[in-house]
């Protein structure tokens, strides 16, 4: 289980609970289309980051931590496309790139180092 104090664990966990709340704010009939589709891309980078650490082996691991890097690309593009719309406004979007770039340094950095170690 990775502990919670981990840092790629508490800014991925950071980033879903803060598009959750700035989701909230988007107009009703994206519920079921971008709202529901951005919810689902941040709460994969986390999830995949949690099963990745519950895998046995540094293959599997990695595997995830790849996974999770995709729909963190996918968040955002999804993030773009809210400022785009008006259903973020630029200090709420920028908030949220800063945490997301965070995320992505830590994982990069994972499987750079572990790229270098194979």
């Amino acid at each position: 289980m990775i502990s919670k104090t981990n840092p790629l664990y508490v800014k991925a966990d950071l980033l879903a609970k803060e598009v959750y709340k700035k989701c909230r704010l988007f107009p009703k009939q994206e519920m079921y289309g971008l709202t529901s589709q951005l919810r689902r891309a941040v709460l994969s980078i986390i999830l995949n980051i949690v099963e990745g650490f519950a895998r046995q082996g540094e293959k599997e691991f990695r595997r995830f931590l790849v996974i999770a890097f995709g729909s963190l690309e996918e968040t955002r593009y999804l993030l773009e496309f809210s400022l785009e719309q008006n259903y973020l406004n630029v200090e709420d979007h920028n908030y949220l790139i800063k945490i997301l770039d965070e995320v992505a340094k830590i994982i990069w950095s994972i499987l750079y180092s572990k790229q270098k170690d194979q």
